[in-house]
Formats: C-alpha cells, structure tokens, sequence
C-alpha cells in the first residue's frame, strides 16, 4: 500500500498530511485506523512555533523495533498485487499496552530520506504482535504493493530502507470533539535494515532451424524485458549482457556459451554450429533495479 508524497513543494506538516492518504485496497477499518495514525504522525513530525505548541503534540511513546526481517527482493511486475512478509521484535515499557485495540504498529519502506520520503510501502493492515515476555512482543506485517494502481514509478527502483511505527490512542477519537492529542502515544524508528524494490523480469528464447543436421548454423533469439511501472507494461532492457547457455539432452547442467548484449529493444539473437541435442536458454544475471531471470530451455534437435 502506497503513501506517497506527490507535491514536492508542499514541507513539513502540509507534507507529512500529503504522505497520509492510503491506497483504496485496505478495507474500512484498517483505512480508519490509518487516518487516525496519521493524524498522530503529523502532529508528532510537525515543526516546532507557536502553532505546534497550541495545537499539542503526542508524547513520545515508549517502545523500540529490532530484529526486522524482511525479503532481500521484492519483485513486482505491472498488474497482480505483490505481498511481503515483515517480522521484528517490539519493545515496549510496562505502561504501554500493546494488546489495547487502539494500539497500532507497522512496518513500512521508504525510498529517500527518512525525514522525507519520496515513497513509502504499507501493509494493507497494521501488523499483528504476540507477547514474548512482559514486556517485547514479535510482531508480523506485510508491505503491500498494487503496480495497477500506480503505487510506484520506474525511478522508485532500487533500494528502500526499513523502519517500524506505533500508536497509542488509549482511548482517545482523534475525530471526536473531546480528542485530546497529548494523551496519545507516538514513535517511529528507522535504521533497520533494508530490501530491493525491483521490476520484473521476462526473458524468452527460441532455436532455430529445427531440426539441423550437424555442422550447421543455428540461430538463436530471444528478447530481455521488464516491468514499466510508468505505462504498466513490459518493455525491452536495453544493453543488458545476457548469457547463453547449453543442455546436453541427457545432463542437468547448462554451460555458458558465450554472452551477448541485448539491443536497443531488448532484442537478443546470435548464432552457433549445431553439434548435438539439447537446450539452449539465456541467462541474466539481475541489477539491483531487476532481478536476474532465466528463459525456458529450447530444444534442438541435430540430425
């Protein structure tokens, strides 16, 4: 789920109000909780004047993340709703009620800086923790991603940091009249750890003629796309040094053949003497933007 900051000239408190808008996929309790989240964020993150002191702050709720593991990759392509598992460790002070209904964690990503962000990555619904002792719990979320709903742009690419959040309203509406914000609890805390936001990869071959006879020429071609989260379409990575590899039909094991450059469409094709049976694919070894992608093995049949 996206929180993204579309308005480069909007700053402090306008800016974070801006980050606070989810995506329509978290269901109506969840979409609550996160407008009550970030009327707290706000207000926590704001500027410091005369306006800030009148309108309240959260105090800085007792609670620190670690332990937060999450996949070294997230690979997502241009339609279907990627999911990533999140688990770390919360600890909390013994004034803090971490199984309150209105107590809320998340783990999110963030591209840029901490401070702000270009784009963050939520989960469809805050995280679930489990006491550990009186006071740490193990908590597991998701990091929910809808390429279909432009939640990110091709830029967005590359590595995202890490970082954890909690609330505590206890008991307090922040859209009731009564609402005191001081009452409530906020902190948040980077630095720990980090993942690849990657676009998908395709990568198809094809052999040809086939059958050859021995001796001579085959053609080989094939084509290196990826992801365009911009116009939610695979386009060809241009460029790119892909391998060929080789089968022999009754072995398990592919050797490199020779390495080849895609095109300024992504296009691959080279040629080699036919000498036995087997499969050829290519083989590409990934960027930290797009991970690495193997073609189905093609085969040819030498006569």
């Amino acid at each position: 789920m996206r929180i993204r900051a579309t308005v480069a000239a909007v700053s402090g408190a306008l800016a974070l109000s801006a980050l606070a808008v989810p995506a329509a996929q978290a269901d109506d309790s969840a979409a609550a909780q996160r407008a009550d989240v970030a009327k707290i964020r706000q207000a926590a993150l704001a500027a410091s004047g005369k306006a800030a002191a009148e309108e309240g702050k959260p105090y800085a709720l007792n609670v620190t993340f670690s332990n937060f593991k999450i996949a070294k990759a997230i690979k997502v392509g241009t339609t279907e709703h990627v999911a990533a598992t999140v688990t770390y460790t919360l600890t909390h002070g013994a004034d803090v009620n971490i199984a309150a209904a209105d107590f809320i964690t998340d783990p999110y990503i963030y591209k840029g800086s901490f401070a702000s962000p270009d784009n963050r990555l939520y989960g469809n619904k805050p995280a679930k923790c489990t006491a550990a002792s009186a006071t740490t719990a193990t908590c597991k979320g998701t990091i929910d991603v809808y390429p279909g709903g432009h939640e990110l742009i091709n830029s967005d690419a590359g590595t995202w940091k890490a970082a954890a959040e909690a609330t505590a309203l206890n008991g307090q509406d922040p859209a009731g009249e009564t609402f005191d914000i001081t009452k409530t609890g906020y902190k948040r805390q980077d630095g720990l750890g980090s993942t690849l936001v990657q676009r998908a990869s395709k990568l198809t071959v094809n052999a040809s003629p086939e059958p050859v006879k021995k001796g001579k020429t085959i053609t080989i071609t094939g084509k290196l796309s990826r992801a365009n989260w911009d116009r939610g379409t695979y386009n060809g990575y241009v460029e790119q040094p892909v391998n060929l590899q080789f089968r022999k039909k009754n072995s398990s094991t592919y050797t490199t053949v020779k390495t080849i450059k895609t095109n300024a469409t992504g296009d691959l094709k080279t040629t080699v003497k036919a000498t036995e049976d087997g499969y050829f694919r290519y083989t590409f070894a990934g960027t930290p933007t797009t991970p690495a992608v193997n073609a189905t093995g093609d085969f040819i049949d030498v006569q």
